[in-house]
């Protein structure tokens, strides 16, 4: 194990990982703030496919506090402690345009409808009094609408900047100079392996006439068993696989050091997080469904995921009264923008 310099090059990524003599560097400003942190190197291997990750220390908070949240110069020491709790807020994206059209979609990069920009909008209004610091989607352009979408009725107005590391030339283009504008910014990683089940030789296919062709009894356990995959596509389990194993190495130690995570994924993907959040068996997790659009809030506690359902709209009073800190965050809100 090795204490890295992080460099002030690459902006708020955590994904900025190059390699020299066989040691791992990472690179990290999160809202401007220079950090060391201790890098172990890990793989991890899914049924389809093995890829090498880098993961830092869950030990080291890369937290900056938000403006809203810090403490009056007059609170005590103790009030000034990093909270232990953090807010994870799942959604599911919007009505697609293949969903609309009734065709199996899968990993195929099909966008949101009129009515899925609503469904988003709408998701965005219900959690608009909860911290959000970091959001994670899938690499499919419907998860990544939503997220931008939701955050577009956020009352904190931070502007979710998309991390591009696919390339030096990526990561250098995309700098911000100004740390006042940096910290007015939320980072949003994006993670094929957030994505939609992949559907294989369904994809693109009309539901009803595959059903016809198939029977609906075939086509039901390829679309609702745990472990039996559609023709050259991946079954529950296997997308679980991926999708778990993604949130516990990148995820869930974002919370662990006090950040409030939102992600924006696909019904299959989120289905496999719940799955591993509420410790369900791979009969409960099939007959789980999530509505689209629809925010779901948990509150990650003394290492401990604890379910608060979904939010209703802020129209209605005490709805974020959910523990102490969402209350005080809310009130600060209230404070800052009330006219």
């Amino acid at each position: 194990m090795a204490s890295v310099t992080l460099q002030p090059r690459c902006y708020f990524s955590n994904s900025c990982v190059n390699q020299q003599n066989g040691i791992a560097s990472f690179r990290l400003i999160s809202k401007g703030v220079k950090l060391d942190i201790p890098l172990t190197r890990r793989s991890y291997s899914s049924r389809r496919r093995t890829i090498a990750v880098t993961k830092a220390s869950a030990s080291h908070s890369t937290t900056v506090p938000d403006p809203v949240l810090s403490p009056s110069s007059g609170t005590s020491s103790e009030a000034k402690k990093k909270s232990n709790e953090a807010a994870l807020i799942l959604i599911r994206h919007g009505e697609s345009m293949w969903n609309e059209k009734n065709l199996f979609t899968g990993c195929v990069d099909v966008p949101l409808t009129k009515k899925g920009v609503e469904e988003a909008i709408e998701a965005g209004k219900r959690i608009s009094n909860i911290p959000v610091d970091m959001i994670y989607t899938s690499s499919l352009i419907r998860a990544q609408m939503t997220a931008m979408l939701a955050m577009t009725e956020h009352r904190r107005k931070k502007v979710p900047i998309i991390l591009h590391d696919e390339n030096e030339q990526a990561r250098v283009w995309s700098q911000i100079f100004s740390e006042d504008t940096k910290k007015q910014c939320i980072p949003v990683v994006t993670a094929w392996q957030l994505n939609e089940r992949m559907y294989g030789e369904l994809q693109g296919l009309n539901k009803q006439e595959t059903a016809d062709r198939y029977g609906t009894e075939q086509v039901h356990v390829w679309r609702r068993s745990y472990d039996t995959p559609p023709p050259n596509g991946e079954s529950l389990e296997m997308c679980a696989e991926r999708a778990v194993a993604y949130f516990k190495e990148f995820i869930q130690p974002q919370l662990l050091s006090g950040k409030n995570v939102m992600i924006a994924a696909h019904g299959n993907s989120l289905r496999s997080i719940i799955w591993y959040l509420d410790k369900l068996t791979s009969q409960e997790v099939i007959s789980l469904e999530l509505s689209t659009g629809i925010p779901m809030l948990y509150i990650f506690k003394e290492g401990s995921f604890i379910r608060r359902g979904s939010p209703v709209a802020p129209t209605e009073a005490g709805v974020y009264a959910y523990t102490k800190s969402l209350a005080q965050y809310r009130h600060k809100l209230d404070e800052m923008y009330q006219s």
